[in-house]
């Protein structure tokens, strides 16, 4: 059964992964994208690491996606279906795979519950830190590299540049307003 669930939640994160991809619209992007990191997180989980699917839902689903929603709101990239009152085959495809996730995710809390299984003892997150930077330095050093390459690449992309300056509003004789009398 862990086995179905695992292959059904990874074809839900590359599904949103490539719908993140080809989507037109950034929020919605953002959305799906959301919904293939939810995925990798109860995988993580499904495989014995709740640590890191911890991880993957505070670090990555919430801090970093947040800050990218923020900057794409910040940089209002227009609106692509504005005026465009989305149906139901636009809501389809993340409906069903949030559903998927969300099914699979209680699948697998309730057959965790439900058999009696021991843990290792738990692992102290300051042992996880020391191996994580001894070991993977490297690795880490590079994922924040290339987290801040997409960030500077998101807001270069989405710096429109002006063709034309907007004209400063002038007062009575050629003069700015709140200029001298």
């Amino acid at each position: 059964m862990e086995q179905s669930i695992f292959y059904i939640l990874a074809a839900t994160a590359v599904i949103a992964t490539l719908l993140a991809i080809t989507e037109k619209h950034p929020v919605h992007a953002i959305l799906y994208l959301v919904t293939s990191l939810f995925s990798m997180a109860v995988i993580f989980y499904l495989l014995m690491a709740p640590l890191v699917a911890a991880f993957e839902v505070i670090l990555y689903a919430g801090a970093i996606m947040v800050l990218f929603l923020f900057v794409i709101m910040m940089l209002d990239l227009g609106h692509p279906d504005k005026g465009l009152a989305p149906g139901w085959r636009e809501w389809l495809p993340a409906a069903l795979l949030s559903t998927i996730s969300i099914a699979s995710l209680a699948t697998v809390i309730i057959s965790r519950h439900s058999a009696a299984t021991t843990y290792p003892a738990s692992l102290p997150i300051r042992d996880v830190a020391l191996r994580l930077f001894q070991e993977h330095g490297l690795a880490v050093e590079l994922v924040s590299l290339q987290l801040l390459f997409a960030l500077v690449g998101a807001l270069y992309l989405g710096k429109q540049s002006p063709s034309s300056p907007a004209p400063l509003p002038r007062g009575e004789g050629g003069q700015r307003s709140g200029e001298g009398s």
